[in-house]
């Protein structure tokens, strides 16, 4: 009879995360999947044959050679420099297993067209985003963000974070619905427009992470790793195998073994595997989570790069949900050759957004727009699931489907919500896992 203390179910980026740290801290891992491969719902699909098949359109092209050079994300996402997940990577060390590079740039949808985001002064004189007088209120307002401490009362300029929202933040340093728009969409991420009437600590914190990320190289705050997200999920379960994690893919899991309604065993392919704590993804448990709402994504292969995007060859566009009336923003992120993903000359654009009526391909559409011509196009729809409960009675942890935006943060927020329910303790990145190892490749 074989005993774990924790049994992951499914090789998604999450389950692959909280497994290496779960080894890391010395416990005893059993990873099963139902796949051969990696990845779960975010894998990466190669040759690109496969994506062909996957999404059962007829692939016009026979010369197979080429379609080796491509691994086409089916979530892609891409990282802020200084956010959680890059912390996440540099505390475990997975950076040995990875390469990454930087998106050229980050853009905004306004008035029909694609604007550069302004994140440093040059940038903001040169925009045509905003007014002159705009441009100095949109300065002001990213130096109190950069220099805001929330443990220094001193730097809140005689106001409440944890009071005042951020549409009162806005005003008090006049800036017009153009400028907040541009601040709270392309720069503080937010996918809708409720984070106005909420507390202004977290847009304050959101623009910090912005602008700090893109202090590290410039053109923009994002990164993406060569030959796409399909090498993180890999990466981390070298890290499990590393310390003493155990793996078995393309095996089905037949039963979930409860007693008292705590979790006890995993019941695989007759064989039965004990533990004290499980996690895993929705597929594996389609009782224990509920939809609360669909995304749609449609995977775009082309052949230039897009209009007014200065030619570049990786680059996120970002539609605010206020320039097309909707309640939530369309997303656009585009790689290419560049990382190791398409063929020369080839790029690769995902939109996405969060579906609100009953016609989700007729909501995308003004993003399809700004990518023609495009060569061929791979739509999906999937629901977007959440846990019914926390865990703590069942003991089986559940990470929450993969939203529309095209950055990490809320994954990174799941995995250390996770994290702290499962082990009681918050997610701490102070030094790196071995603290006497010194390394220069991050």
């Amino acid at each position: 009879m074989q005993e774990y203390d924790i049994i992951v179910l499914g090789t998604g980026l999450k389950e692959c995360i909280l497994s290496g740290l779960m080894s890391l801290s010395g416990k005893k891992v059993l990873h099963i999947d139902k796949n051969p491969y990696y990845g779960g719902e975010s894998a990466s699909i190669s040759p690109l044959e496969e994506l062909y098949k996957k999404f059962q359109v007829p692939n016009p092209s026979k010369s197979a050679s080429r379609g080796k050079e491509w691994n086409i994300d089916l979530i892609p996402k891409f990282f802020l420099a200084t956010g959680q997940l890059v912390k996440i990577l540099v505390h475990t060390e997975v950076t040995r297993y990875l390469d990454f590079k930087v998106v050229e740039g980050s853009y905004v949808y306004k008035g029909g067209k694609v604007h550069k985001v302004p994140a440093t002064e040059e940038d903001a004189h040169a925009s045509d985003l905003m007014g002159m007088f705009d441009k100095r209120r949109f300065k002001k307002l990213l130096l109190f963000a950069l220099n805001f401490d929330v443990r220094n009362p001193r730097t809140y300029q005689d106001m409440d974070p944890q009071k005042t929202t951020t549409r009162d933040l806005f005003a008090r340093f006049d800036l017009g619905l153009e400028v907040t728009e541009v601040i709270g969409h392309a720069i503080a991420l937010h996918s809708s427009g409720s984070y106005l009437d909420e507390p202004c600590v977290e847009t304050i914190s959101r623009i910090r992470l912005y602008c700090e990320s893109l202090s590290r190289h410039n053109t923009s705050p994002y990164l993406y790793p060569v030959y796409g997200l399909g090498e993180l999920p890999q990466g981390f379960a070298r890290l499990s195998a590393e310390y003493g994690g155990t793996f078995l893919l393309n095996r089905t899991v037949d039963e979930i073994v409860m007693d008292n309604g705590t979790v006890t065993a995993v019941k695989s392919e007759g064989k039965l595997f004990h533990c004290k704590q499980l996690i895993c993804d929705p597929s594996y448990v389609p009782n224990r989570v509920r939809k609360v709402g669909r995304v749609i994504r449609v995977i775009c292969l082309l052949n230039h790069p897009v209009k007014n995007t200065h030619e570049a060859s990786s680059c996120q566009i970002i539609i605010p949900q206020t320039q097309l009336n909707r309640k939530t923003d369309i997303y656009i992120s585009v790689v290419s050759f560049a990382h190791n993903v398409a063929s020369d000359g080839m790029y690769i654009a995902t939109v996405s957004t969060t579906v609100e009526t009953s016609n989700p391909e007729k909501e995308v559409q003004p993003g399809l727009e700004l990518l023609e011509p495009i060569m061929q196009k791979f739509v999906s729809v999937s629901n977007l699931l959440v846990p019914k409960e926390d865990g703590t009675k069942s003991q089986i942890f559940v990470s929450r489907s993969f939203d529309a935006t095209n950055h990490f943060e809320a994954e990174c927020q799941d995995i250390k919500d996770m994290y702290r329910r499962l082990t009681g303790a918050e997610l701490s990145f102070m030094g790196s896992r071995h603290q006497s190892h010194n390394s220069d490749e991050d």
